[in-house]
Parts: C-alpha cells; structure tokens; sequence
C-alpha cells in the first residue's frame, strides 16, 4: 500500500496524506513549554575525516533544528570515468591537523557572511568505491537562500584551501594522483 492516496472516484481529484495531521487553520507548531522565540541553541561546527562510509541522514540529523527552515546538503561521490578511463575508486589522504584546522576557517568565514545555524563537514580518507560519498556539507539556517550559498562557498573553499589529496585508481591497474584545480598551491 502506497503512502499517498489519489481519489480520482469524483470529478475534483483530492489527495489523502494518512499520515499527515488534519490542517487546521491559525495554528502553529510550538514546543511544549517553550514559545519559540524562548529558543536557545548553541550553533554548531561539526568536522570529520574518517575512513568509514558517509551517511547523508546521519549527517543531515546533525544540522536539523526546530529553529531552521533550510537544511541544504552537498554530496560529492566518486565517479566511474575520468578522461575516457574506468575509475574503479578513489584514494584520499589528508594532513589532518590542518585540515581541520582550514575547515574550521571555512566554517568561520560562513558565519560571517550568512546567518547560518550549523555547519557539518565530513570527508571520507582512504578508498572510496565508485558511488560512494567523498565528501558531505550540510548546513542548516533560517531560509533556504543562506544555506544554498553556504553550502557552495563551503565546497568551493574546501577545495582550495585544505590539504586533501586524491588518487584515482583506474581498471586497467594503473592510477594517477589529481591536481585539484581550484588549490591555491597548485597555481603556477
């Protein structure tokens, strides 16, 4: 049984949600005890390299808050082509402490120009199987226009600025560490 129901029995066609609650109009959701505007959340910055497999709802749940209409999410997965060969994975390596270290300054640098809740930023190190996730940005704020440009100045800068190197292992046993364009120190 599906989720969402059509009547399509009478000549004006509704849609039943079961397990959406009834509307009722001039109401508004509000957490018990507290008026909304009471609400006081700590904002947070949430950074993580790690060699275990990405989970996009874990890492959204992070930045979910009652506070928030917006949760915008970036997902950069490993490819299975690059300049005509076959990408069997991708192998990342980092130097941590100032990678981290650049993140945070990413992270910094959003909250000066977007009024943005929270910020996670998770990159995977290690092989990475074609599909998989590389890396997750997720920010959450009041309207979607913040967290939008937040998310995209988050991924511009991150591969700019931070220490992350990648190798693509290709099928024909071969592999090729990759010049990220966008590093400041690999200009010429």
């Amino acid at each position: 049984m599906s989720s969402l129901e059509i009547n399509s029995s009478s000549s004006n066609p509704e849609m039943k949600l079961p397990l959406s609650p009834p509307l009722v109009e001039d109401s508004a959701f509000e957490l018990p005890g507290k008026n909304t505007n009471e609400i006081e959340e700590t904002a947070k910055d949430i950074i993580k390299f790690t060699a275990e497999k990405l989970s996009i709802d874990e890492i959204s749940q992070l930045v979910t808050s009652p506070l928030c209409g917006a949760i915008s999410l970036f997902v950069g997965t490993t490819r299975n082509n690059f300049e005509g060969k076959k990408v069997i994975s991708l192998e990342y390596e980092a130097y941590l402490p100032m990678a981290e270290n650049e993140v945070r300054k990413i992270c910094s640098d959003i909250r000066q120009k977007w009024p943005i809740r929270h910020i996670a930023v998770f990159h995977r190190l290690g092989l990475v199987p074609v599909s998989e996730a590389s890396i997750i940005i997720a920010v959450s704020s009041a309207h979607r226009a913040a967290s939008l440009e937040a998310v995209s100045y988050a991924i511009d800068n991150l591969k700019a600025q931070v220490p992350i190197w990648k190798k693509e292992m290709y099928e024909e046993s071969s592999s090729s560490w990759k010049r990220n364009k966008e590093c400041f120190w690999g200009t010429n």
